[in-house]
C-alpha cells in the first residue's frame, strides 16, 4: 500500500479536487483505491455517492479524528483527504505515515498567508525526506504574475511546485457526476489530463 496525504489548512484550496481526481486516475489503471476522508463535511464521500457504478470502482470511508492506525493496508493506493485546519500531533502522525504529501495552493495573498505556518511545520517535521512533499498550484497559469508571486513565496520553504492546474469549470462539471478528468470520455479532458502528468510522475518517484 502507498498513501498520499492531500492537505492544506485553508478551506477551498482544492484538496478534494486533488484527492478525487487522483483516486480516479489510479482506479482507471485497474488498481485498488481507497479514499480516507478526514473532513467532517465528507466532500469526497459525497462525491463518491454520485459516481456511476459503471466507472472504475473507488472505495472510501470517513475516518473522522481517528489516527493513522486506521489506514487500510489492502488497497494499492490510499488517498487521504485532510480537513482544513489539520495541525499539531494529528498532522505530524499523518505526515509520518504518508509516502507522499500534496499541498494544493492558490496563488493569492490570503491563501499564501494562511499556509505559511503550515508549510514551516511540514518543513520541520519531514526535513529528512523533503522530496516527498510537493505543491500543486491551483487555478493558475504558470505564465502569469500570480504564478511568479507564488514561486517567489515558496523559495523560503524549499518545497517544489510539482504542477500547475488551470482555472477551469471542468473539475466542477466532472465532480457533479462523481467523475474525474481521467474517466471517459478522456478526449474531452485532454488538456487537463496533460497538466496532471508531472504530478503522476512525481508520485511514482521513490
Amino acid at each position: 500500500m502507498r498513501s498520499v496525504l492531500v492537505a492544506n489548512p485553508k478551506g477551498g484550496a482544492g484538496k478534494t479536487t486533488l484527492a478525487t481526481n487522483l483516486s480516479g486516475y489510479f482506479a482507471g489503471k485497474g488498481l485498488a483505491v481507497t479514499v480516507c476522508d478526514l473532513d467532517r463535511q465528507q466532500s469526497s464521500l459525497r462525491w463518491m455517492a454520485f459516481r456511476n457504478p459503471e466507472l472504475p470502482p473507488i472505495s472510501g470511508y470517513y475516518a473522522g479524528s481517528q489516527l493513522v492506525a486506521s489506514l487500510p493496508k489492502e488497497p494499492d493506493w490510499v488517498i487521504v483527504d485532510a480537513p482544513a485546519g489539520l495541525q499539531g500531533y494529528k498532522l505530524n502522525d499523518y505526515l509520518r505515515a504518508a509516502d507522499k504529501v500534496l499541498i494544493p495552493l492558490v496563488p493569492s495573498v490570503f491563501d499564501m498567508a494562511a499556509t505559511e505556518d503550515f508549510l514551516n511545520s511540514i518543513r520541520s517535521e519531514i526535513r529528512a525526506r523533503r522530496q516527498s512533499v510537493g505543491i500543486v498550484a491551483m487555478r493558475v497559469d504558470p505564465r502569469t504574475r500570480a504564478a511568479a508571486m507564488l514561486e517567489e513565496f515558496l523559495q523560503h520553504f524549499d518545497i517544489p511546485i510539482v504542477a500547475y492546474l488551470r482555472n477551469t469549470q471542468t473539475y466542477v462539471n466532472v465532480a457533479a457526476a462523481g467523475a474525474t478528468v481521467f474517466d471517459p470520455p478522456r478526449a474531452r479532458h485532454r488538456r487537463d489530463v496533460e497538466q496532471w502528468q508531472p504530478i503522476l510522475d512525481w508520485l511514482h518517484e521513490e
